[in-house]
C-alpha cells in the first residue's frame, strides 16, 4: 500500500508541474484597477529587466511584450528538474476607459511592472444635475 500512495503522489505532482508552460509563456499575470482619475495595471514579470520589456498603447489597448532569456550558468553537470519559465511573454489588455496616452507612466521594481494611465478628460465622470 505505501508504494501505491507514493506512486499516486508522484504522478499527481508530476502531472501538476507538467501543466505549467515551458518555452513561450502565454502572457504575464496582471491586475487591472480603476479609480476616478486613473487606470492602473500591475504585471508580474519575474526575472526580467526593464530593457527586456516593451510597452505600447493603441486603440484603447495596452500591449505588453517581453522576453526572459535562459542563461545556463552551469558549465558542467545536468539539470534534474527545470520548472522555471523562459521565453516570450505578451499580453493585450483592453482598458475600461479612455486614456490620455501622453501621460502614461511605467515603473518596474522587483519583477513587478506598475503602469499608471490617467483617464482622458472626456472619460472622467461628472455629476449631472436633474432639471425640473
Amino acid at each position: 500500500r505505501p508504494q501505491r500512495m507514493y506512486d499516486f503522489m508522484d504522478s499527481f505532482f508530476n502531472d501538476f508541474f507538467e501543466s505549467f508552460p515551458r518555452g513561450d509563456i502565454a502572457y504575464p499575470k496582471v491586475n487591472v484597477s480603476e479609480n476616478e482619475k486613473d487606470v492602473k495595471v500591475q504585471a508580474e514579470l519575474p526575472g526580467m529587466e526593464p530593457k527586456d520589456i516593451d510597452i505600447s498603447f493603441q486603440n484603447g489597448t495596452l500591449l505588453l511584450k517581453g522576453e526572459k532569456k535562459f542563461e545556463d550558468e552551469k558549465k558542467e553537470g545536468s539539470f534534474h528538474r527545470l520548472e522555471c519559465s523562459y521565453g516570450s511573454v505578451h499580453r493585450a489588455i483592453p482598458l475600461p476607459a479612455e486614456i490620455d496616452p501622453d501621460k502614461i507612466e511605467a515603473k518596474f521594481k522587483n519583477g513587478v511592472l506598475n503602469i499608471t494611465m490617467p483617464k482622458a478628460e472626456t472619460a472622467k465622470s461628472k455629476k449631472i444635475e436633474i432639471q425640473s
